[in-house]
């Protein structure tokens, strides 16, 4: 018999061990894969009057995940578990494996059977605030600097409200594609915009977040390329900074905030913001980030206004080192991929943005293999227009394939040179986890968070032979939606559909205000 809630037909004690008549008459069982709340416990509570939303929802003191298909851990063996699954207590894994080796009972047991369970997935650059001029008409083809002068306008319409909106369809969308980890690089603050809109949508929908306050101070009167409506005063931002800092920035383990020090780009701040930016954030063990290495256009920049390629002028702004990650770097040569190793600078790789502005291929199979730390981006919403990290993971993989074809001889037979779907999945998690400076998460093992996510197996992309190594077939096969994303112990996005936001109303205000914002 099968009742729809995955539970074994047992006549005497089921998995939480009660009787069959005592467990369906005193407690939950949630279809799909099954969620087991136990009696008069104050997850029960909360189910019955229906506040399961966001951080109203307690944290259960115990969770049991079991039944996984595989259950990849990422350790240090890189352990791939069949039939496996985790113990977890407030909100901390506690004991990872064999599904039988594992405590049977906990507040809320998942029966991931058919599922694959994986680190939560990290995004290591992203601009929320731009799902308001997603696939903006009079931008869809162009580079990146004729892509921003058309942009940077209608930036300097959004209001606290529409930022807000986005910002809510835009972790959404990363929900529910897995990732659980998110670093949100905003540079754009008009019309009373401040980066605690973003701290609190975060907070409210239970993502563990990077909130950078980003800035621009060089606007085109001053020889840079955004307008002068869309830059801000030096002392402002710096002051901006040290706030938000004193009053979110949090160093504990398991942390769901922290603040990055991100000026946008060495075309849109002056030196001293730069450098006064790496002092700062120094100072507070914030993490450091700008974009660099791009596009030609900066390239073309630097070498004119200083006389240096881009990652030369980070060095001359003290912008190398292991608290530093750039977004991009296409366009760096071979002593600059190992000047980012021996300082440990780490690359936000952006494949989709990349190939969607024809800025080019970065050379991310080469900076691996030197010991670069890499993480996987998406990006804004205005330049790649998708928020899906799995999908990112994959483009990742097939463009670092597509550049093989330009060895002399054409593609190596040498596997060690391509690109794995295994090293995908390792720079969407390990890889990111690096980047933001965190150990506590980014794989499945006692004492990380319990961050994770799932995908059900039993559907028509994995059917035939991608079966015999699904997890490959993750990365190969068509990127899929989470059935469950789990941040810190707490479930975001549960059977497929987001938990924490009431999805449709934000989709329709998001889609006036967009209108607004486009003048559309």
């Amino acid at each position: 018999m099968n009742d729809g809630t995955n539970c074994k037909e047992d006549k005497t004690k089921n998995d939480v061990g009660l009787s069959r008549r005592t467990f369906l008459g005193g407690m939950t069982a949630i279809t799909g894969s099954a969620i087991a709340w136990k009696v008069n416990s104050p997850e029960a509570a909360e189910a019955k009057t229906g506040s399961f939303k966001g951080v109203t929802q307690a944290r259960p003191k115990t969770m049991l995940v079991k039944n996984a298909s595989v259950l990849v851990t990422m350790n240090k063996e890189r352990r791939e578990i069949s039939n496996g699954g985790m113990y977890i207590e407030d909100g901390v894994i506690k004991k990872v494996g064999d599904t039988n080796a594992l405590p049977q009972t906990a507040e809320i047991v998942l029966d991931m059977k058919g599922h694959l369970v994986l680190p939560g997935l990290i995004n290591t650059h992203q601009h929320l605030y731009q799902h308001l001029t997603r696939v903006a008409p009079a931008c869809q083809d162009g580079n990146v600097w004729n892509w921003l002068r058309v942009l940077y306008p209608m930036w300097a319409r959004m209001t606290p409200e529409s930022e807000r909106l986005a910002i809510q369809v835009g972790l959404a969308e990363l929900a529910l594609s897995g990732c659980t980890t998110v670093f949100d690089h905003q540079y754009v603050f008009p019309n009373g915009c401040k980066l605690d809109d973003a701290i609190h949508v975060a907070k409210d929908m239970g993502i563990r977040f990077h909130a950078s306050r980003g800035s621009m101070s060089l606007g085109q009167s001053k020889g840079g390329l955004p307008p002068d409506s869309c830059v801000e005063n030096e002392s402002d931002i710096l002051n901006d900074c040290q706030r938000v800092i004193d009053k979110y920035h949090d160093l504990s383990p398991g942390a769901m905030t922290r603040i990055v020090i991100a000026p946008c780009s060495p075309f849109s701040v002056t030196d001293d913001l730069m450098t006064e930016s790496a002092k700062l954030a120094r100072q507070h063990k914030c993490n450091l980030h700008t974009h660099l290495a791009e596009s030609l256009d900066e390239e073309r920049y630097t070498l004119k206004k200083y006389n240096l390629r881009p990652v030369a002028l980070m060095e001359k702004f003290g912008w190398l080192g292991n608290d530093v990650w750039f977004a991009h770097s296409v366009h760096i040569n071979d002593e600059e991929i190992q000047k980012y190793a021996s300082t440990g600078s780490g690359i936000a790789h952006c494949p989709s943005s990349n190939m969607r502005l024809a800025s080019g291929i970065a050379p991310i199979k080469k900076c691996h293999d030197a010991g670069v730390k890499v993480g996987l981006g998406v990006d804004g919403s205005s330049s790649n227009d998708c928020s899906h990290l799995l999908a990112e993971a994959r483009i990742a993989m097939l463009l670092a394939r597509t550049l093989l074809s330009e060895n002399a001889g054409g593609p190596p037979e040498d596997k060690k040179q391509w690109m794995s779907a295994r090293d995908c999945l390792e720079m969407a998690t390990l890889g990111g986890a690096a980047i933001l400076g965190r150990d506590d998460i980014g794989s499945l093992e006692p004492g990380k968070r319990a961050d994770f996510f799932s995908v059900d197996t039993r559907q028509v992309s994995f059917a035939g032979g991608s079966m015999i190594d699904p997890v490959a077939s993750l990365i190969f096969c068509t990127p899929q939606n989470a059935a469950y994303t789990v941040v810190d112990g707490r479930i975001v996005v549960k059977d497929g559909n987001i938990e924490t936001l009431d999805l449709p109303t934000s989709i329709e205000k998001l889609n006036r205000a967009s209108r607004q914002v486009m003048n559309a």
